[in-house]
């Protein structure tokens, strides 16, 4: 319903710069319309208020008997993630139609495209992290979805020696998303991770030595 509500919202804003009196070589047709400055919003109980990226309290706008609230804001309070594409102009709720590879922009001393390393189980994913060093020891990565997705699909493997602490953190607020173990048994496991508005994420595993942890980046991906 939560995600249903909002894209309905999203039209509304869109539908906001339609009507009669067109603009000079747009696609921007001109309106009267009022800002609703009465109107107040709980969401799960609490009161909220709209603000744009800079913080300004925004008002809700009424016009032909409807209201409409700013997307943005609204997807923000919501957990459904937002994204503008200007190119195309279109904008994007929820999870994508097509996922989108952690890899772009991955950066790691542990990230190989050695055809030596990249194969598990017998496929080759071509573009992998994977840390193989000596030793008891920690093993982290930094991920950067900068608010844009809905999903983290993240596959991870342990190699040689199960791993009994793993688990994935949103930096800015230090709230652990996900916290499982990985065994050697279960193979190639695929982790679900609900990060709408989070931008920076830190993945984290302990390793023992003669363990290491194997994370495709071609087939982990955001949505």
């Amino acid at each position: 319903m939560k995600k249903k509500w909002i894209a309905a919202g999203a039209a509304g804003i869109l539908l906001m710069s339609t009507s009669a009196g067109v603009y000079a070589g747009s696609n921007l047709q001109q309106i009267k319309a009022f800002l609703n400055l009465s109107m107040k919003f709980q969401v799960n109980g609490k009161p909220f208020q709209p603000q744009n990226d800079k913080g300004a309290v925004m008002a809700p706008i009424s016009y032909n008997g409807s209201t409409y609230l700013p997307v943005r804001a609204m997807s923000k309070a919501l957990g459904v993630a937002i994204e503008y594409d200007n190119k195309t102009n279109t904008i994007f709720l929820g999870e994508k139609g097509v996922g989108v590879s952690i890899a772009d922009g991955f950066d790691s001393n542990f990230r190989t495209k050695d055809p030596q390393l990249t194969s598990y189980n017998g496929k080759d994913y071509k573009d992998v992290f994977f840390n193989n060093a000596d030793g008891n020891r920690s093993s982290g990565f930094m991920l950067y979805p900068k608010g844009k997705y809905q999903k983290l699909y993240l596959q991870v493997a342990a190699v040689g020696e199960d791993i009994k602490e793993f688990f994935v953190q949103d930096s800015d607020t230090d709230v652990k998303l996900e916290i499982d173990t990985i065994d050697v048994a279960e193979g190639l496991k695929t982790f679900e991770i609900d990060i709408s508005g989070v931008e920076t994420l830190f993945v984290h595993s302990d390793l023992k030595d003669g363990g290491s942890i194997f994370i495709p980046l071609t087939t982990s991906y955001y949505k």
